[in-house]
């Protein structure tokens, strides 16, 4: 027996065959980088040596007589075989590490085809991308140079709202609404891409309503407004005030007018509507001749009415601040007047709001606003105590605005020590404050 040694070759099989004259071929894989081949010659009937291998599998061999040196044409042929074998074997390995993947490179082994493989595509070339999904940016894209702002208002055609629309996003679409949550609604559902709402009037306080939905609603505070407001009582052409029964306008109007209203003598009703140019609308559209409206000049010209008086707001600093809301935030800056809005709750009553509103003190960090609502999940604290029986708390949501913007270090650190007494804490927009110049309203104001 005789062995035949290449290097270089790593072959993850062993095969066994027999060619027609009888030769015998094994081989086996003992290392990464030998393979030893193991070779007898044919068999021969008369000359049966049972106790020769060539092999640990105890091969039985013939016709190999190392001893007598007589091997003859047999020792030929399986020097042959074995070359040929070895060959073929090292052709195949140069073949697979050309192409870089042993799979692919092997084709057949000694003459046995293998299994044919899914080639791999041409990576040179790459296949065109699929049509990217629409999403609801392509349906209704936010609009940019050029294009016109879709901002929703509550109220009619007229109102003040539609004003501060104006001032906040000139040349922009007003789009009306009925309702206040129906602002907030627009703009959620991509129907409007700001909303432009009243949220205090330097007259009439807070307006509750907004401040809740703030709250109810994940929009932003982008910006704000501050609109002078100038209230005109109006009526259909041709009624004195004299023949006037009852007055409407909104809750905001109506209060803001109060005092100026028992001034003129009138011995009215007072109604409260949606709005002022709604006021204005409901009665051109009924023919009301015994009912007059608290609205602006543009109302009485967009509804045909004549102005009975003019500027009857109570005080001439009547200003009405608007937020505008959007559906992300903007990127707070240092480079100009920043004011943040926020909201937050806790669990130990009122007394924590001392410690809250330090926070901001000791920074010196301004307020410009603070205000409290009811807690809706959670309106009332129950304390009991053995000596006294049961305390009922009541307890509140806070709003306060201060004059900083949150990109600014002061801010994130109050907030951040805030935090730590509430339970709650939401940050509703850090947004430039209105800067424009303010002049009392005057007769032909809106």
């Amino acid at each position: 027996m005789q062995s035949l040694t290449t290097s270089g070759v790593d072959l993850k099989f062993s095969i066994r065959t027999a060619s027609p004259r009888g030769i015998v071929l094994t081989h086996h894989r003992v290392g990464p980088a030998q393979l030893v081949i193991q070779c007898v010659s044919r068999f021969d009937s008369t000359k049966v040596n049972a106790n020769a291998n060539c092999n640990s599998g105890g091969v039985p061999t013939s016709g190999l007589n190392s001893g007598s040196g007589h091997v003859g044409r047999t020792r030929h042929e399986w020097q042959s075989a074995c070359a040929i074998l070895a060959s073929k074997v090292v052709s195949q390995q140069q073949d697979t590490e050309k192409s870089g993947s042993s799979a692919d490179g092997i084709s057949a082994v000694n003459g046995h085809p293998t299994l044919d493989l899914v080639p791999v595509k041409d990576q040179s070339n790459p296949p065109t991308p699929l049509p990217k999904p629409l999403s609801i940016s392509d349906l209704s894209p936010a609009p940019m140079h050029g294009s016109r702002l879709r901002v929703a208002y509550q109220g009619v055609p007229g109102a003040y709202s539609e004003a501060a629309a104006g001032k906040a996003y000139p040349n922009c679409e007003a789009i009306p609404c009925d309702q206040f949550e129906v602002a907030f609604q627009a703009v959620e559902l991509w129907i409007a891409d700001r909303a432009v709402l009243p949220v205090e009037n330097s007259l009439g306080g807070s307006i509750h309503r907004n401040y809740d939905l703030l709250l109810r609603h994940r929009l932003h505070i982008v910006g704000e407004v501050q609109l002078p407001v100038h209230h005109c009582l109006l009526a259909l052409p041709g009624v004195r005030k004299e023949y006037l029964t009852r007055v409407i306008s909104h809750p905001q109007a109506l209060s803001q007018c109060e005092h100026t209203l028992t001034k003129m003598g009138l011995n009215v009703a007072r109604e409260a509507v949606d709005d002022t140019a709604g006021a204005a609308e409901y009665i051109a559209m009924n023919n009301l001749r015994d009912t007059g409206a608290i609205a602006s000049a543009r109302a009485a010209e967009l509804y045909g009415l004549q102005i009975l008086a003019d500027g009857i707001q109570d005080d001439s600093g009547n200003v009405t601040r608007f937020v505008m809301l959007a559906r992300e935030p903007i990127i707070p800056r240092t480079d100009r007047p920043f004011k943040t809005s926020i909201v937050f709750a806790h669990d130990k009553g009122t007394s924590v709001l001392f410690k809250v509103l330090s926070a901001f003190a000791f920074r010196n960090i301004s307020l410009t606003k603070i205000e409290s609502r009811p807690h809706r999940n959670r309106p009332i604290r129950l304390v009991d105590d053995a000596n006294v029986g049961t305390a009922k708390h009541f307890e509140y949501m806070f709003y306060i605005d201060f004059e900083a913007s949150m990109a600014d270090v002061r801010a994130q650190n109050a907030l951040a020590e805030v935090q730590e007494f509430t339970s709650f804490l939401r940050v509703l927009g850090s947004y430039p404050m209105d800067m424009t110049p303010w002049t009392p309203s005057s007769a032909g104001e809106d």
